[in-house]
């Protein structure tokens, strides 16, 4: 379990660093910016390495919704959830931890004003959008990432590659929804930087819990209604 653990906290907190890190350090250049598509691929890049270094100890999930979703699909245990959580939101934290180091060491940086990569609606959403459209967002694109997931972890699949297509549906569903809430699909991705942000962060945070954690736990009876006796 010490090495499941070590795994999800190491898994988060390069998911965190990586993924916001593209967004608070590489995005907003207009020259050398990465742009709304670079932080897409660098979320998803960051899933499909870790899953690929270290999901054959842990599972790779790195996402408290995740460990939610495979439960309920019938593939984790219920007793091993609490401490996934703690060990994604401890390494979401830490991967913040260094990213806010690294930013700091600009003149002028200003954390609360950059945003840090928090995740809002309404005033706090970069285009504007509504916390009744955040919600959908978010327990639609969870319920989707799981199914994903479920499927491409399925017996039945090609193996080898769930990593590929799990990391592909991760920067799909940025690229649908940074506009929409920064997208979360992640609790503990989304706890990080609302604890350096503080304030209107830490005010929203319960909608980028409440709603991943829906949608993933109703993936769980979807995938396992369609895949019948056969999955495994």
């Amino acid at each position: 379990m010490t090495k499941k653990l070590g795994a999800e906290f190491l898994g988060t907190g390069w998911l965190v660093f990586g993924g916001c890190g593209s967004a608070v350090l590489a995005a907003g250049y207009p020259e050398l910016g990465i742009g709304f598509l670079g932080v897409a691929l660098a979320f998803g890049l960051t899933v499909l390495t870790m899953v690929y270094a270290v999901g054959h100890i842990s599972g790779g999930h790195f996402n408290p919704a995740v460990s939610i979703g495979l439960w309920s699909g019938g593939r984790f245990a219920a007793g091993e959830i609490v401490p996934y959580i703690v060990a994604q939101v401890l390494g979401a934290v830490a991967g913040a931890t260094v990213l806010y180091m690294i930013a700091s060491g600009q003149p002028g940086f200003d954390l609360v004003g950059s945003g840090f990569a928090a995740n809002g609606y309404a005033e706090h959403s970069p285009g504007g959008y509504s916390m009744a459209a955040a919600l959908v967002a978010e327990v639609v694109l969870t319920f989707a990432f799981l199914m994903v997931i479920l499927g491409a972890t399925d017996g039945r699949a090609p193996a080898g590659f769930a990593p590929l297509a799990i990391g592909l549906c991760l920067t799909l569903i940025h690229l649908i929804s940074i506009p929409v809430t920064n997208t979360s699909v992640n609790p503990a991705r989304s706890t990080a930087p609302a604890l350096f942000v503080g304030g209107w962060a830490l005010a929203q945070l319960w909608l980028f819990w409440l709603a991943p954690m829906l949608g993933a736990v109703a993936a769980g009876p979807v995938y396992r209604w369609l895949a019948g006796n056969g999955e495994s």
